[in-house]
Formats: C-alpha cells, structure tokens, sequence
C-alpha cells in the first residue's frame, strides 16, 4: 500500500455513558456502568430472563428534530447523532470537496426494530397501517445511507456488516480508502441499537448474556473469575479520518494517526471463539505489521472482551502470541455493555483518547483476575501511561477478526 498517513480528527458517540464522547469518556475513567433493569412492558410479558441492558443514556429523540427522528430506525437515529457530533469535533463545513468524502458505518443487525414493530402492524391492523419508509428504516446499510445524505458523501457510502466487528472494520475500511486514494475525508463508525424482543429473547436462549438481574451494574465482569455473560448494549461511535496532508492544510486537531488496521477470519464456528485464538492472532499481527510499528512499542490494548467464560482469555493469548506478554489491557464493556456492531468504533475512540491523553480506563467489576489472562489488566482506578502506540481489538460472531493500531501524531 501507499505511503499516505491517515489521522483521526473527529469523535462522536452516543452510549450507555452518555450523549456524547466528552461524558461517555469520563464514565469510562470513572468505572461507572450503564446497565439498568428495562422498564419495557414486553419483558415480563414474554418471560425474557435477563431483565437488563446497558440502554442509551440520552434519547435520540432528544437531539434530533421530532419530525426526522421519526423518519429513522433506531440505529439510523444514533448514527446521524453521533456522526453530527465527529463532523462538528473535526470542524468541518459544507466546503468539503463532496466526491472525495466518504462514509462508511457498520452495524451488526440493523433495523430489527422496525422489522418488528412494522410486521406486528400489519399482522394485526393489515397493511395499510405499515409505512412506507418501512424498507429504508429496517435495512442495514440505513445507518450508513443517511450519514452519508447528511454530508453528502459522493466518494462512497459502504456499511460492513461483520457482526460485533462492524464498527472497527468500518473504520479499517476507511483507511484502505484513504491509502488507496479515494477519498480524503471519511466518516467512519458503528451505530447498533436492538434490545427488543427477539434479540434479547435469543440471546438468553443462547446463554450468553449475564443473568445477575439482581444486580445490572455489576453484570459485565471481563476478565473476572465470576463473569456469566455480556450486557447487551446500544449506542454509536464514529470517528473522522482524513489524510494527513488534507488535514494538515487545513490546520485540523489531530487526536491519532491511524496507523495499521489487521483483519481475518477463524474458520472455527459460527459463534465461539477459536480456543488457540489463531484467527484472532493473525490480525493483531497483521495490523502491527502494517503500521511499521514495532511489537514492543504496541503499550496498550483496549480488548474486546465481552465478559463470557469462553471469549475473554483466548484474546490474551492471542496478544500474548502476536505482540508479547507487555501490553496493558482494559476492556471497556464492563461500563459500556456490549454494543454489538457499534463496539469497536466506541472502543475505539476509547484507544484514540488513551494515546491523546495518556490515561487508561479500568475494567469496571473486575475483582479476581481469571489466572489464564497472564497480563497486565487495568482496574480498580484509571491509569497514568505515557503511549506512543496502543492496539483496539474487535471480533464478531462468523469468526470476524480486526485490529486497529493507533500513534500517538
């Protein structure tokens, strides 16, 4: 690939933390947790276990103007809130050259909600009642599609769909856009939003997610000896990416350079982890590989650990094998939740912000490390560390594997 330089100059988000990235950021540092018990009537009513998510902590509805908003699937709502905050952060205008602006915005499920409530309009009151807006709020790339109409992207408008890895392989996306010279400026991220019904109710059959309904704040325990399954969260993390010579010119803040994105896939199984975490392994080299940086100066890794007996400690291994046993870890989803496809973008602004401020965040209700981690895991309180490179790691269901690395500019 080219030799072009790739920087991050814009951060939005919308999370369990908060509205935005300033507060999403401090609640990180702060340990605190986003989960809390759903007051949705269909909880009880339909018998779904686990009776607790890590829900928005500011409405969409709340942002946008009401007429737009309802004109939006959930997901697409989170998007556009979080993309409007990246593009403000990284002060850009309407002067953009539009054909070399892209956008890029994965989501592992899309509109599921508007899937739901639609079917069980016309199922019930005929269709007549269903909207006509009913195939443009529901399908997958609607996150994308409407940031890319809000900015008028012309360079392209992509959305990955790679499961839990969608937010990070979409920014992945953007930097071989960039490097291979079509566009400038891409709006990249993750936008996710389905704790509904039928998700919520698969997920439990599954068992996969925490049961501790008693106690929601303290369910996301990555890492921990005791940790019974993820929160479902919802949310959206974008990011701006720009060449750096673009940026440059304009005089633009520079949080990170974006310096090697790795990705692969495990071939293993439709939703465990590969317990040698060979897959997982390859990219993490792959990414450090093409950032040119070396092994050893790789400080950090914000891990995607989701706080399941079975996915947290092959990633260590995996870091073990392909970088060596010094990186510090965190892992955010003990305060964020899981955000599905919207995580990696989220966490990875996280990293961006530990490279921009030199501070890890602790990995919230960890309090008896699982011995198999054999690394340096931050909890208990944030940590001061001077970082010159760090490492986000995103894997999803199918077997996705992408690691981003980030500099320090």
């Amino acid at each position: 690939m080219s030799g072009i330089d790739v920087v991050v100059t814009g951060l939005g988000a919308t999370t369990p933390l908060g509205g935005d990235v300033a507060t999403t950021w401090d609640g990180l540092l702060a340990g605190r947790s986003g989960a809390r018990t759903l007051d949705f009537e269909w909880v009880q009513r339909l018998g779904i276990p686990v009776t607790f998510a890590a829900t928005l902590a500011v409405e969409p509805t709340e942002v946008l103007p009401r007429v737009e908003a309802r004109r939006l699937d959930r997901s697409e709502q989170v998007a556009i809130v979080a993309a409007q905050q990246a593009w403000q952060d990284a002060e850009l205008t309407d002067s953009v050259d539009k054909d070399r602006l892209a956008v890029i915005v994965g989501t592992g499920i899309g509109g599921v909600g508007t899937l739901l409530n639609q079917n069980e309009l016309l199922q019930n009151q005929g269709m007549r009642k269903v909207s006509p807006l009913t195939v443009p709020m529901l399908m997958p790339n609607g996150p994308a599609a409407h940031v890319g109409l809000a900015f008028g992207a012309r360079a392209g408008v992509h959305a990955p769909v790679s499961a839990c890895a969608s937010g990070a392989e979409a920014i992945g996306w953007g930097w071989r856009m960039i490097r291979s010279g079509e566009a400038d400026i891409v709006v990249a991220g993750g936008a996710e939003a389905c704790i509904v019904p039928i998700t919520m109710a698969g997920f439990a059959q599954a068992r996969t997610m925490s049961t501790r309904n008693d106690d929601p704040e303290h369910a996301s325990r990555p890492w921990d000896t005791a940790r019974d399954g993820f929160v479902l969260g919802e949310g959206a993390g974008i990011v701006v990416l720009e060449r750096a010579e673009h940026a440059a010119a304009r005089n633009a803040r520079v949080y990170a350079r974006l310096a090697g994105v790795g990705t692969s896939a495990d071939a293993y199984h439709i939703t465990a982890p590969d317990p040698e975490a060979i897959g997982q392994a390859r990219a993490i080299a792959a990414a450090v590989r093409n950032s040119g940086v070396d092994p050893a100066d790789i400080g950090h890794v914000n891990a995607h650990a989701t706080s399941t007996p079975v996915g947290d400690v092959p990633e260590t291994l995996a870091v073990r094998k392909s970088i060596g046993d010094h990186p510090i870890l965190t892992a955010p989803k003990g305060s964020l939740g899981h955000l599905l496809g919207a995580s990696g973008a989220v966490e990875s602004i996280a990293t961006i912000l530990s490279v921009y401020n030199g501070l890890i965040p602790p990995t919230a209700n960890l309090e008896n490390l699982d011995p198999g981690v054999g690394l340096d895991v931050v909890y208990g309180e944030a940590r001061k560390v001077r970082l010159t490179a760090a490492m986000n790691d995103s894997f999803g269901f199918g077997g996705h594997n992408v690691a981003l690395v980030f500099t320090a500019n």
